[in-house]
């Protein structure tokens, strides 16, 4: 990288993830790399086998964010983005809190979890308030930027289950306009009944493990989880003796304009959004090692993107998914592959695509079943979304 694009270069400097793979980024990927998973018998959240499994963080582990009086979404997002801000400074000075923004995407930031005080305020109780109060901790960004003492801009996405991608491609956008020397940017949502249930009820839940890509997937399980990114100017970053985990190189999105819930059967917005990413970061589809693609297991979703993909793409690029491990975590899905397609750049390892078997034609992609090396320069994270929303991260590692 010369230095004129030096100066103007978006780096990643910190990276925080909690999700059902585990409490922490190392966690996470160690459970990726190893192709380990939850026990789908273990992830029904009620007693009735009909209804759809879904993949949930350890029981515990949101505690560590020492707030219950915080919603669970809430607790979520504090977990990673203290991890992020520990991962990027690790005792530096950071910058004064004025300049430093908070942008989190979310879907429905657990606005539900009050359905219990409503239920016993209608049968004649009298309910502690503590749910109603909770309600507040709904606008992430701002409840961040109290916790973390952040004073810059403050943003909440919801974009469905493009929020937590088009999260991070906003803080770029702070970043290379001046508004902000640092920003902790990523997505957050907790599993709740109302969407488990909506979810079910639009009949694309699978009633066992999904299958990103695979001839025999029947549909999505749906998890919950946090991640965020510390993003900086590289320049600033490189003044302050500091290392960058990978650069931000491009951000695109587009939309549809088609349906309320299916893709566009030719992926007219993602094809929009794929090109606009590149562009901005100045490469070539056959430059791009691998994809974290969004790779969700439903019918609709694979074919469309497998197949633009694998039309964008030179054959045999690695394209993977890892939510038949993490689950959709929503709002989280964008942030949390953007973490995993970061660290997979920086360790050179691919992981494998769990619940994936037997390639189906229509979806025209074949990913990897187990991990594999790579040697692979830039990257990218893709974001399809209820609406016709569709983002697009481009990461390329870090070498100077």
């Amino acid at each position: 990288m010369g230095r004129a694009a030096e100066s103007t270069a978006i780096a990643v400097t910190g990276c925080g993830a909690i999700s059902a793979l585990g409490a922490d980024v190392e966690s996470c990927m160690a459970a990726l790399y190893e192709g380990r998973v939850q026990d789908p018998d273990q992830l029904r959240p009620t007693s009735t086998l009909r209804d759809p499994p879904a993949v949930f963080v350890v029981p515990g582990e949101v505690a560590e964010a020492g707030r219950p009086d915080l919603s669970r979404t809430a607790r979520l997002a504090l977990v990673a983005a203290r991890q992020a801000l520990v991962d990027a400074f690790d005792g530096a000075p950071r910058p004064p809190a004025l300049r430093v923004g908070v942008c989190i995407g979310t879907t429905v930031g657990c606005t539900f979890n009050d359905e219990p005080f409503y239920c016993a305020w209608r049968g004649g109780e009298r309910p502690a308030a503590d749910p109603i109060l909770r309600y507040g901790s709904t606008d992430l960004a701002s409840l961040l930027a109290r916790e973390i003492g952040a004073e810059g801009p403050r943003l909440t996405i919801v974009t469905a289950c493009a929020s937590g991608a088009d999260a991070i491609g906003t803080a770029s956008r702070w970043i290379r306009a001046g508004r902000c020397d640092v920003v902790v940017a990523g997505g957050a949502d907790a599993l709740d009944r109302y969407p488990y249930l909506g979810f079910a009820r639009l009949g694309n839940s699978s009633p066992e493990r999904c299958r990103p890509f695979d001839l025999c997937r029947r549909g999505l399980n749906l998890g919950e989880g946090a991640a965020a990114l510390v993003l900086e100017p590289l320049a600033a970053v490189l003044e302050r003796g500091g290392r960058p985990r990978a650069i931000l190189a491009g951000y695109g999105a587009a939309a549809d304009a088609h349906h309320p819930t299916a893709p566009h059967p030719e992926g007219r917005g993602l094809r929009r959004a794929l090109a606009v990413a590149l562009a901005q970061a100045g490469l070539r589809p056959e430059e791009i090692g691998f994809v974290n693609a969004h790779g969700t297991g439903t019918i609709d979703n694979d074919r469309v993107e497998g197949r633009v993909l694998a039309e964008v793409f030179a054959a045999g690029v690695p394209v993977l998914s890892t939510k038949g491990a993490t689950g959709h975590t929503t709002g989280a899905a964008g942030a949390l592959e953007a973490v995993f397609t970061i660290r997979s750049l920086e360790e050179r390892l691919v992981p494998g695509s769990a619940g994936f078997e037997v390639p189906d034609p229509e979806c025209r992609v074949v990913p990897p079943a187990r991990s594999r090396r790579v040697e692979a320069r830039a990257a990218l994270s893709s974001s399809l979304a209820f609406g016709g929303a569709n983002s697009v991260l481009v990461f390329r590692r870090w070498d100077r």
